[in-house]
């Protein structure tokens, strides 16, 4: 499988209420169209392309480009991808398995580069909390260094987590690793609940007999603790099994995955609450005890569900959408020939309380385009856009592009934007596109695996209640809520 694949408290500003009654005015005599009206001056998507003549860009009116900042340096070669986002403040923070970029995005329409750290190991999947930065190495090392170099599994010396002092963002300082089994795929930040420290949720799969710190069986994740304080004490405090009941993970068939580990985890700390996608099994778990989260529910869809690749919360915690990476991210299933159910999101419902919470299947989500057989898509990374009393999520498809989807009705998802490039060559499938895109403070950015960082503005009716809520900071993976009391 090709490998692909989120702080002080989360705190969130919501605009004072005498904003509030202004739009509200303002949406009750606004016309009932799809999408804000666009002035004959303002720039069109294809107006912004880049470069001329290759991005063969399609869009609906109300999703358009406003920046892009290319990938540079040592990290612009088609084999340095790019991978996750992290926010804080006027800061995007970027994944490349080259090491990470920060960004100045206090202009979204002007975003620029203010550091970009070199620090090879895929696939450098990356949190921020305060002045700290965690990075996910998920290959091989010679050592724990920057400087590593790529070894056979057979001989590994180091992978697993890196920590970096991030609070001059020009000059990040790397200031200690912590060694986790079978490397960190990706990581889940989850603060205490005394604020002291911050937990990571370690995912990562594949082991194997000749696997050096990687043997097989490997049903569980790492749990690393960070004091804040003293984070170079961080360290491995648990290494719980989520699969130790008498049936296991999902012995793979059928075209499911096998379970041997998790590949992500979004955890929804205010209400305790995190659901783990683990290859063939999706999972509900029970996170208040931080140290020991238990499995309350399990699902497996053995017929349409090769790969469970990650999860998200609705708001209110009583659904979260589940995507599936059939392919692995490499392969191009928007086409004909791969059924709408597969290669999609699927929508579950929670219901319950408690330990006795489950999962209940409800719908599959998948954008309604075909691509060629030269674009690798599939479902990844994604969002929720904080709206007020709807259900509306951004997600990455690869080179299908960015799909902002409605699952108010989670029987009856229907997509309301979209974005995408066309394919990067005519001669070959490159791997390329969009591998996180994600909402925060009012636009869109997107982490595209070959074309760098980009800036979306969604005009659009219905998600103008979002445009009242600014995070501090943002980790997707770590959900917060964003109606609070003042609601």
């Amino acid at each position: 499988m090709f490998r692909l694949s989120p702080q002080g408290p989360r705190r969130l500003r919501i605009v004072g209420l005498a904003a509030l009654s202004f739009l509200v005015v303002t949406v009750a005599v606004a016309p009932a169209s799809n999408a804000d009206p666009v002035s004959a001056t303002t720039p069109t998507t294809t107006d912004v392309a880049t470069p001329p003549g290759v991005d063969e860009i399609s869009s609906s009116p109300n999703l358009r480009q406003i920046a892009n900042i290319p990938k540079q340096g040592t990290f612009a070669p088609e084999g340095a991808l790019g991978s996750d986002l992290a926010f804080q403040g006027r800061y995007a923070f970027a994944g490349n398995y080259e090491g990470f970029v920060v960004y100045d995005i206090g202009n979204p329409r002007r975003p620029s580069i203010v550091a970009q750290v070199q620090c090879s190991g895929s696939q450098n999947d990356l949190s921020v909390y305060g002045d700290l930065l965690f990075l996910s190495t998920d290959s091989p090392r010679s050592d724990d260094s920057c400087a590593s170099t790529g070894v056979p599994s057979s001989a590994t010396v180091w992978e697993g987590i890196k920590i970096f002092d991030i609070r001059n963002k020009s000059h990040p300082r790397y200031i200690k690793s912590v060694q986790t089994a079978c490397g960190s795929h990706t990581h889940t930040l989850v603060p205490a609940k005394d604020k002291k420290s911050v937990y990571l949720y370690v995912s990562s799969y594949g082991p194997s007999d000749t696997y050096l710190g990687c043997a097989r069986p490997h049903d569980s994740i790492s749990i690393v603790k960070v004091p804040l304080k003293k984070p170079t004490q961080a360290a491995v405090v648990a290494v719980p099994d989520l699969f130790a009941d008498d049936e296991g993970g999902n012995p793979g068939g059928n075209g499911s995955s096998t379970t041997s580990g998790c590949h992500d985890i979004t955890v929804y700390p205010s209400k305790d609450l995190a659901a783990g996608a683990c290859m063939g099994d999706g999972i509900l778990m029970n996170i208040a005890d931080r140290e020991a989260p238990r499995v309350i529910d399990r699902v497996r869809d053995t017929v349409n569900f090769s790969f469970w690749h990650s999860a998200t919360f609705n708001n209110s915690g009583d659904k979260v959408v589940f995507t599936d990476e059939l392919g692995g991210g490499s392969g191009a299933t928007c086409v004909e020939t791969v059924a709408p159910t597969r290669g999609a999101n699927a929508i579950y419902d929670i219901t319950g309380r408690g330990d006795g919470r489950s999962l209940g299947f409800k719908s599959y989500y998948k954008i309604p385009r075909l691509n060629t057989s030269l674009e690798n898509c599939v479902a990844h990374n994604g969002s929720l856009i904080p709206v007020l009393g709807r259900d509306i999520m951004v997600q990455a498809w690869y080179q299908g592009g960015i799909s902002v989807f409605d699952f108010t009705n989670s029987a009856r998802p229907v997509e309301i934007a979209y974005w995408e490039r066309g394919p990067l060559s005519a001669e070959r499938r490159i791997i390329g596109g969009s591998w996180s895109a994600y909402w925060y403070n009012g636009h869109i950015y997107s982490s595209d695996i070959q074309k760098g960082l980009d800036v979306l503005e969604l005009r659009d009716w219905r998600i103008w209640t979002a445009h009242l809520i600014r995070f501090n900071e943002l980790n997707v993976q770590s959900q917060p809520s964003y109606l609070g009391s003042n609601w």
